[in-house]
């Protein structure tokens, strides 16, 4: 099989066929494992370091340079190499062809002979020359036809009189081919073909050696490139991610709440501006923060202060509206509504005084844990007795036996506060169940579950239900309550290191579930 390429060009290649993919049932798992392989590529491909991709990046760049430079200086050298031969091959061709008188008509012997006085003056090496005049074919080797030329080159010489030449590869073998028609001059300008052609055809293999030795070259220049830009990339990484380290370093510091951190800019490029925007943005954070701190500070204070001073007159005033309301009887009816309002109104004063002096001492960290083993079922029992809420209103699914190490005073207001929230913001009856259960770590709790059989919560109000001050209806502006039960609720929960969630129930109604560790006397620690 003969393979042609054009005159400027180099030698062809064979032609590359595609393999048709697998179809139906039997192509889907390849299909999915090529998708899955592709994956795990992706997966290790997003798991390099910024060092790792700093260096591929700055090897590919090298490489990407080493191998453009290789070919290009590689497609010049070989260009020029074979143009080279070529031009004097057929330089030297077209001149022997023209000292070279020809008798027409031919006869094949005189032809051979004139075919091998040609060959023996080749240039740059020897030829074999052919020739075709009409069905006389002459050669001057042993075979009168060669299997080299092609008949698109026989074409191109009967159409170009100065004749034609195409680079040939056979049977992995180059070769040079050279048409040459001869023409005989019929006036000064005027030149007619003879329909004789000689042809030369002219091995290439010392210039495709040459190539291949340039080919090898040009590779082997480009490795040891390749691994001498892999100290530079290394020193480049390095240098890049330093000041990206102690960025990290820094940010994990004020994250751990150092919020005096700060780096050391080094040098003037875009790494130092970025270390000047980290200090600058600290010390602005670490002021925000500061000033928040006093302000908090300030507002605790101010609300203890509030509470502390409030419940001296509030405890006078309490005595003063319980004779009142015994003597409320004896009044006027419109005197008699007024020490009511008056009665009820101070009463709340006092509940959201007392539930703010909580509130401050959990934020101070001054509240403390008085534990000791007691009975769940029965403290919600003496809970639910103390409050008077024991009629059908009220159920409860307690298991005996039970005992947990907890401190009963907050345990009460924990259930109280539940339970109260759920009469008063939702419906009857209130169910209060315990039992028990295991933490992912394997640890025991204790889980009360307060359900009501209300309207349930908002899904918008739900994220804020254990916000201080929160009302789920912004219509309701007056409470029974203080505002405060279930943030106090929640404080408790979590002195006990416990959790809290509020959720609705699938057939309606609000659920608060309540996990508290399942510790005895045995296992305190």
């Amino acid at each position: 099989m003969i393979t042609l390429s054009g005159p400027d060009a180099g030698p062809a290649h064979g032609a590359r066929t595609a393999d048709g993919s697998p179809a139906g049932d039997a192509a889907a798992p390849a299909v999915r494992r090529a998708s899955l392989g592709r994956a795990l590529r992706r997966a290790r491909t997003l798991t390099f370091g910024l060092r790792t991709r700093l260096v591929l990046a700055f090897l590919l760049i090298a490489a990407v340079t080493a191998v453009t430079t290789a070919a290009l200086t590689y497609r010049e050298a070989r260009n020029a190499l074979l143009r080279t031969t070529q031009d004097t091959a057929v330089s030297s061709f077209r001149d022997q062809v023209q000292q070279t008188a020809f008798s027409l008509p031919v006869e094949a012997v005189t032809l051979q002979e004139r075919l091998r006085e040609i060959a023996a003056k080749g240039k740059p090496r020897p030829w074999v020359v052919f020739a075709e005049y009409g069905a006389v074919r002459a050669s001057s080797g042993a075979n009168p036809v060669s299997t080299v030329i092609t008949p698109e080159l026989r074409r191109a010489a009967g159409a170009d009189p100065h004749g034609t030449f195409q680079r040939v590869v056979k049977d992995g073998e180059p070769y040079l081919t050279i048409a040459m028609p001869t023409v005989f001059a019929a006036g000064p300008d005027t030149v007619l073909p003879t329909r004789l052609v000689v042809y030369a055809v002219m091995p290439m293999t010392d210039e495709q050696t040459n190539v291949d030795a340039l080919l090898v070259a040009a590779r082997n220049g480009a490795l040891p490139g390749l691994a001498i830009a892999l100290v530079p990339a290394l020193l480049t990484a390095r240098s890049v991610l330093r000041p990206v380290r102690e960025l990290r370093r820094a940010a994990r510091s004020m994250g751990s709440g150092r919020l005096d951190t700060r780096i050391r800019p080094q040098g003037n490029d875009e790494l130092a501006e970025l270390a000047h925007t980290f200090n600058d943005s600290a010390s602005e954070l670490e002021d925000t923060v500061r000033e928040l701190r006093q302000a908090e500070a300030r507002a605790r204070r101010f609300a203890a202060d509030v509470s502390h001073e409030l419940r001296t007159p509030l405890a006078g005033m309490l005595a003063v509206t319980e004779v009142l309301d015994e003597s409320a009887e004896q009044l006027d009816p419109d005197t008699a509504r007024a020490v009511r309002l008056v009665s009820t109104e101070t009463g709340k004063l006092a509940v959201l005084v007392e539930d703010l002096m909580e509130i401050s001492r959990f934020d101070a960290r001054a509240a403390e844990l008085n534990t000791d083993e007691v009975d769940p079922a029965e403290a919600v029992r003496k809970t639910l007795q103390a409050r008077h809420w024991t009629d059908d209103r009220f159920r409860t699914e307690l298991p005996e036996g039970l005992r947990a190490l907890l401190d009963p005073r907050r345990f009460d207001i924990v259930i109280a506060n539940l339970v109260g929230n759920a009469l008063h913001h939702g419906g009857a009856p209130v169910t209060v169940r315990q039992r028990t259960g295991v933490r992912s770590d394997g640890s025991p709790v204790l889980i009360t579950e307060v359900a009501d059989s209300g309207p349930g919560i908002s899904p918008e109000a739900l994220p804020h239900i254990f916000d201080r001050f929160f009302k789920a209806d912004a219509a309701r502006t007056r409470s029974a309550g203080s505002g405060l039960g279930l943030a106090i609720t929640l404080e408790n929960v979590r002195l006990h290191g416990g959790t809290i969630h509020a959720g609705n129930l699938p057939g309606g109604g609000a659920l608060f579930t309540v996990e508290l560790p399942l510790h005895t006397e045995g296992h305190v620690g």
